[in-house]
Order: structure tokens, then C-alpha cells, then sequence
């Protein structure tokens, strides 16, 4: 399968999640997880049928691993459902395929906006199909930082951003519109948070990072706190700050 066709299967299953939740009336927690609402399992059915029959092999957030395949989608149907359930514009569709424990390709995409981020292993970052690259803020002071989380100690940065959805977060910071991001400890994310938006910023030019040295690529429910995500520069300064703070 060539690098667009994968495109194409993602953005076709994050068209099927907008479409499915454009129907749905309900609300609420689902009961059946912690954190997860009604609205997942609907936007979850709806992506992995597209997914599954193309052949790709499935891990979701809401349902875990299904199907066989050597391309692996790692997907969050919505990051952000919390924003969704409450009205809260500001979610998405995040999905990242994992080919031999490397990024292949992600995509993100607003399911508020429409608009979608898009990157291949290699291949350039795109928003809305045009080539995207970060900010060149490199000084920390003056830097516009979303934030996962709540940091209890002084901020760093000129001014901080919390809207909800890391993997949208992120791809903010790789077109620009933020100056990087950070995952607050004790919070956390998993790997359908942050896989699509981690190449995207990478191929963008900006780096992502787990200050811990955490691995990142991983098909696992595992959590990853704290994460950077920045231009080398930036990401550099809010480490050695962090450094510094007990």
C-alpha cells in the first residue's frame, strides 16, 4: 500500500467518525470504562469498520487490538471527548500507522473545523494539503505553551494554552500556532494521543520528546508523562528549566 493510499484509509475512517457522531443524540459516560462516553463507542464502531476492511490491523483506545495486518492504525476515534460531549469545540480523530515499530503515517483531523494534518515517514507534514513548519520562538520567556494538565509550579512561558486534546495540541505546534507543548506531570497520555501528531511535528521540524526517556513508539496501553513538543530549541530550554525545579 503506497504512502497516499494509507492517507487516503485514514482520512476516509476520520470522515466516518465526523459522519457517525453528526448523527448520534446521546450523551454521557458509557458506564463500561472510566472516562469513556457514549459518544466513543459510536465514533469507534464507525472507524473501525473502515479500517478493518482495508486490511489494516487495529488499536483503539475504546476497543483495543483487532484484525491482522503488518500496518498497524493506533487510533483515538476522539481525543477531546470530554470537549465533544460537553460542547466544547475543540476535538478530533487522531490516527498514526505503525509499520515494524515505525511511524508510517498520521493524520489528524478537527472534527469541529475539518481541518486535517497529515504526515508520511519522510514525506513532509502537511495542513489542509499544504507543507506546515513550526514556530522559531527559541526564547521561553516569550513562548505561547499548550499544556496537558495542570502544572502547579510558576509558568515558564509567556502565556499557556489548555484546550483538551493533545494530539490537536500538538499539531498546533507544528504549523506554528503554538510555540511548543508540554505534558504536565502527573498527567499523562497514551500512545493514540500522541502517535499521529508526534510524526506529523517531527516531519514538520519540530521535535517530541518524553524527558524521561521514555520509548515512545509503541502499540501498548501504556502512559507517557511528561512529553515535549517543540523546535529543538524550545524543547531544550523547558528541559533544563524542568531540570532545575524540584
Amino acid at each position: 500500500m503506497t504512502d497516499q493510499e494509507i492517507l487516503d484509509v485514514l482520512l476516509k475512517a476520520a470522515l466516518a467518525v465526523e459522519g457517525a457522531l453528526t448523527d448520534f443524540k446521546g450523551s454521557g459516560l458509557s458506564g463500561r470504562r472510566p472516562t469513556q462516553y457514549l459518544l466513543d463507542e459510536v465514533a469507534d464502531e464507525a472507524a473501525i469498520a473502515v479500517l478493518l476492511e482495508a486490511g489494516f490491523s487495529v488499536f483503539s483506545e475504546e476497543s483495543g487490538m483487532q484484525g491482522e495486518g503488518n500496518l498497524t492504525v493506533v487510533i483515538d476515534p476522539v481525543d477531546g471527548s470530554t470537549n465533544c460531549d460537553r460542547g466544547i469545540p475543540f476535538f478530533c480523530t487522531s490516527l498514526a500507522v505503525v509499520e515494524a515499530q515505525s511511524l508510517r503515517a498520521g493524520l489528524v483531523r478537527s472534527l469541529t473545523t475539518g481541518v486535517t494534518y497529515s504526515a508520511t515517514k519522510g514525506g513532509g507534514a502537511y495542513r489542509n494539503g499544504l507543507p506546515i513548519a513550526p514556530s522559531k520562538q527559541q526564547d521561553l520567556s516569550q513562548a505561547i505553551v499548550g499544556v496537558n494538565g495542570l502544572y502547579p509550579k510558576q509558568f515558564l512561558w509567556r502565556q499557556t494554552r489548555s484546550m483538551g486534546a493533545a494530539a490537536l495540541e500538538m499539531c498546533l505546534v507544528a504549523d506554528g500556532s503554538l510555540d511548543g507543548f508540554f505534558q504536565a506531570p502527573p498527567a499523562c497520555v497514551h500512545p493514540w494521543d500522541y502517535l499521529a501528531a508526534m510524526l506529523i511535528c517531527q516531519e514538520a521540524g519540530a521535535v517530541v520528546r518524553a524527558i524521561d526517556d521514555e520509548v515512545l513508539v509503541l502499540i501498548e496501553a501504556i502512559p507517557r508523562h511528561p512529553i515535549v513538543a517543540a523546535t529543538a530549541e524550545l524543547a531544550n530550554a523547558i528541559e533544563e528549566e524542568l531540570s532545575r525545579r524540584p
